[in-house]
């Protein structure tokens, strides 16, 4: 029996209790009074701010109850249209009508909770979609996104996507067949050849249909494997060029084996795989798709797995964000119904409107604008590849060059062996960042640049390339280095200067497309990160006393020769970059079968 006398305070409190956790049931709610209850809720000012992170008592439930509660249904989205983030005013976005799609797919087929106002036991969805985001630093825009609907605390739980909703390899196989999708064959061919099936085939009787009506189109993602000529002739000199060259001839040679060429799906079953639906454009899109959007899995109960993940991929990647989507088996610690749904935390607070950013991992800009069509101008993880090429002084290569100045290496087939004994080659790629660089460079260089001086008739394998050999080593290392890195500046056509001149006139700037700004802006972050890598060096070995005459080189030869090699080629038979080593590491398709 509760008494009639309770204070309209501990009603707001009670009810804030049934909302936020349901532990307390509506009949409990009726024995108070409904009239007592919503009166308590109409006392709890709109406008006020309360603290949370550790005050209790009253004020951290009151807190709940204002969040719990919501605002007006459609309030938020008013504020949004008001802002200019629901489409321009006086047109009729369709952007507007597929995220309504979506969202209603979504709670039908997923029960998926999306909702602006609450239930019993289940606060407000925190976020809602945007048809339009900027990048504040470039004032470019970033497509749809997900903005945070009310104010959000580190540690929320953003969303829960079902995995019966996401594309899979196992959806694939359903819906393809095994006879099709076969045991071992590669997920993003899996997912491709489902997304067109989806897509092109099936239309509008596609169970996937309100996801697929939100995906954008190639043009509006613009990775540069998808750039003509004439934009990609803006990055002349940059390693983006050989790598988006590489990934285009790898791509169409997948889509002739698994499609095109003779004896291939769509020779094989015509019926299902019709020509005019799997051509090599929709292959193209299905790619620019599971590139930019596909999402690694690893918490899967039978391993990891990639997904496109509706709703999930929505959100826009910040180099600075903690947070990851990623995957968990239904029900609490007590009871689970085994299956599995894509979940996402906060990884920080967010304010009301507010755009909620998840990592899409430790990548530069390079990878950025290959794979997802952007860079950032500010990126922790920025790095360009440079080619480093030491030619071991071998009897037949001096022989090769007849110049009597040039002396055999007593260790040139020693390091040779060794190369191979490690899996390395005498061209190697490495990242190299603003003040730092990896110190697999450093242990291959120090390898390279080893004289007996050095070895002092010690084998080459005894010595650990993880620590500074030598005085004299270590001065040739960086050396080399500062050379490597002057001859990738040297690639560019144009100077930062000049980059920087065509930036700063604004009027001629905005003339030229979209994908060209981003080339722009792209090699003149190269270079001064090139060049910053250089000066960092320079001051290492003056602080060292690296750069002293007499360091030039024990015995005073190199022993070594650095290269300024040829640039990369691409296609068969190439050494991999840096940059499809670490698409590798990532799961990427860089040898996609």
């Amino acid at each position: 029996m509760v008494s009639a006398s309770i204070s309209p305070k501990a009603v707001a409190l009670l009810c804030a209790i049934s909302v936020v956790s349901g532990f307390t049931c509506p009949s409990t709610v009726d024995k108070i009074g409904k009239n007592n209850c919503m009166a308590a809720f109409r006392n709890v000012p709109r406008t006020q701010t309360f603290m949370a992170g550790g005050e209790g008592g009253e004020s951290e439930w009151a807190k709940a109850l204002q969040d719990a509660r919501g605002e007006a249904p459609g309030s938020f989205e008013k504020e949004m249209k008001m802002r200019g983030l629901m489409g321009k005013k006086g047109v009729v976005d369709p952007k507007l009508s597929q995220n309504a799609n979506l969202i209603k797919w979504l709670e039908e087929k997923g029960d998926v909770y999306l909702s602006d106002s609450s239930t019993w036991g289940t606060a407000p969805h925190p976020m809602a979609i945007s048809v339009e985001t900027v990048d504040e630093t470039t004032n470019e825009t970033t497509g749809r996104g997900l903005l945070a609907r009310r104010n959000i605390n580190d540690g929320d739980e953003l969303l829960q996507i079902p995995m019966r909703l996401c594309l899979t390899l196992e959806s694939a196989r359903t819906a393809l067949g095994k006879d099709v999708i076969t045991n071992g064959m590669n997920e993003y061919l899996a997912i491709a050849t489902q997304l067109i099936h989806e897509t092109y085939v099936l239309g509008e009787k596609s169970f996937w249909k309100p996801y697929i009506d939100i995906l954008p189109t190639v043009e509006e993602v613009n990775p540069t494997f998808t750039w003509p000529d004439e934009d990609l002739n803006f990055l002349k000199g940059s390693p983006v060029v050989p790598a988006t060259k590489s990934l285009q001839i790898k791509l169409r040679k997948e889509y002739d084996a698994l499609f095109g060429g003779e004896g291939g799906l769509c020779e094989r079953f015509p019926d299902r795989f019709p020509r005019e639906a799997f051509s090599y454009e929709n292959w193209v899109w299905a790619f620019t798709m599971l590139f930019s959007r596909a999402i690694r899995l690893r918490n899967l109960e039978d391993g990891e797995a990639l997904a496109l993940v509706p709703y999930a991929d929505l959100i826009n990647h910040s180099p600075f964000s903690g947070a990851y989507v990623d995957a968990r088996e239904v029900g609490d610690w007590l009871f689970k119904d085994g299956t599995e749904e894509v979940i996402l935390y906060a990884d920080r607070s967010y304010r009301k409107m507010e755009q909620i950013y998840i990592s899409y991992g430790p990548k530069s800009n390079a990878d950025l604008l290959l794979l997802y069509g952007f860079a950032l101008e500010r990126n922790p993880f920025n790095s360009v590849d440079v080619t480093v090429s030491i030619a071991p002084r071998t009897k037949d290569m001096v022989d090769s060059i007849d110049n009597p100045d040039v002396e055999i290496d007593p260790l040139a087939e020693e390091k040779i062996e060794f190369l191979d004994r490690v899996g390395r080659e005498n061209t190697v790629d490495f990242p190299c960042y603003a003040d730092r660089y990896p110190i697999e460079m450093l242990e291959y260089l120090r390898l390279m640049q080893m004289t007996p001086e050095d070895t002092r008739g010690r084998p080459l394998r005894d010595f650990d390339y993880s620590r500074t050999i030598s005085a004299a080593n270590e001065a040739a290392v960086l050396s080399s280095i500062i050379d490597a890195i002057t001859r990738q500046l040297g690639k560019y056509p144009n100077s930062e200067d000049d980059d920087a001149m065509i930036i700063q006139d604004k009027g001629m700037f905005r003339l030229l497309n979209i994908n060209q700004r981003n080339a722009v802006r792209h090699r003149r972050n190269e270079k001064r990160l090139l060049k910053r890598t250089v000066a960092a060096l320079q001051k290492q070995m003056r602080t060292r006393g690296l750069m002293e005459d007499d360091l030039q080189r024990a015995g005073g030869s190199t022993l070594g020769q650095a290269l300024p090699g040829d640039d990369r080629m691409y296609g068969e038979g190439k050494p991999r970059t840096a940059l499809e080593d670490r698409l590798a590491k990532m799961g990427l398709p860089v040898d996609l079968r």
